[in-house]
């Protein structure tokens, strides 16, 4: 019997990738040909995926970067990609197309429609981002991470929320150590785009918390490149034991033996603190598209599993502040743990893979 094909495209960013390597997994484990498209940005992120998964760089474009002559070959690129796209859906005709947002998405979903192929998207966040807002009323469904989601008219939501990688879920509900007079692990993220101003704020507000707690904190910090050797330093000179790295491969190692997690508030961040089930501060990214961070942030400050911060009042003080009620008191540091696991949907891969193959079913979408 011939393998069925699912073809998932997804963006650039690990919010569009992880959840996509997620439904990747699941569906070569149900015996799935499972490829991949994506542009050569979101091919940076393939490295998690099953070696199994076909991966497909098609051409794309964005408004959002370059000059003149760059925003001119928007059209053309992106037309050049659904074309292609058409001509390989035609050629091995999948059974179902899932677009994870981004502009990469573009050119498989747009073929997808022209050739009336099943197909449907899932937004990571609470408000969509430009892609998933144009084709909503043009799939069969959206799956929905954040509850409620904001949704264009026409659109139906079915909220499955946010799938996360193996890694994750082994590590789903992992026992959780009180803060307390031993060594205490502080994981600091900030994501592609928004890391910067936590390297600003976050090392100063480490030094600035009190002796009792700050003698045992171990700060696991996410940096990029230009930054890692000026936040290392600071660390050293205030005698703040930390791991300075600009990518860290096992997130959901460290994350499980985090006491405390400072990040933004990304899908895929808040998505996997669910799983594991860790106290977090969480600083919305100030420029997301439609404030979605806030959005992302709500169920989890909402549940009592958060603090949050607006980036616009985050200052080493602010921060410190905060870090030390969570740090210096164990048992709300441990009913902020169970917070989080209840605002979580470990089952949201399943539900994603159930969608998928209702979806296949049908022989046609509108």
């Amino acid at each position: 019997m011939t393998q069925p094909l699912l073809i998932i495209a997804a963006g650039g960013t690990g919010g569009h990738m992880f959840p996509a390597q997620a439904l990747a997994e699941a569906m070569l484990r149900r015996g799935w040909r499972v490829r991949l498209s994506t542009d050569a940005r979101g091919a940076r992120y393939t490295g998690g995926f099953p070696h199994t998964t076909e991966i497909v760089e098609v051409q794309s474009a964005t408004f959002a970067r370059g000059g003149i002559l760059s925003k001119l070959l928007v059209g053309p690129r992106v037309a050049m990609g659904v074309l292609s796209s058409a001509w390989a859906m035609w050629r091995d005709r999948p059974a179902a197309v899932v677009g994870f947002g981004g502009y990469p998405s573009i050119p498989a979903l747009g073929a997808a429609w022209l050739l009336k192929l099943p197909r449907m998207i899932h937004e990571q966040n609470g408000i969509l981002g430009k892609v998933n807002t144009l084709f909503a009323p043009r799939v069969a469904c959206v799956a929905c991470g954040v509850w409620p989601t904001e949704l264009p008219e026409g659109a139906q939501g079915i909220h499955t929320g946010n799938p996360v990688r193996r890694a994750v879920l082994e590590r789903g509900g992992a026992s959780y150590i009180a803060p307390g007079d031993y060594p205490m692990s502080v994981l600091v993220m900030g994501g592609s785009q928004g890391a910067r101003i936590l390297s600003d704020v976050v090392p100063a507000a480490m030094a600035m918390l009190p002796e009792e707690i700050r003698r045992y904190v171990r700060v696991h910090h996410q940096a990029r490149p230009e930054d890692h050797d000026r936040v290392t330093a600071f660390y050293a000179e205030h005698g703040i034991e930390a791991e300075v790295q600009p990518f860290f491969q096992d997130v959901p190692r460290r994350m499980a033996e985090a006491q405390l997690v400072i990040c933004r508030a990304g899908a895929s961040s808040i998505a996997d603190l669910t799983v594991i089930g860790r106290p977090s501060i969480l600083i919305p990214f100030a420029a997301a598209a439609g404030d979605h961070q806030t959005a992302n942030a709500r169920g989890l400050v909402e549940a009592g599993a958060a603090i949050l911060i607006p980036e616009g009042m985050l200052t080493p003080e602010s921060l410190a502040d905060q870090a030390a009620t969570i740090l210096g008191h164990p048992e709300g540091a441990q009913m902020m743990a169970r917070a989080a696991l209840s605002a979580g949907a470990p089952d949201a891969t399943e539900r994603l893979v159930s969608l998928v193959e209702e979806l296949a079913g049908r022989t046609e979408n509108t």
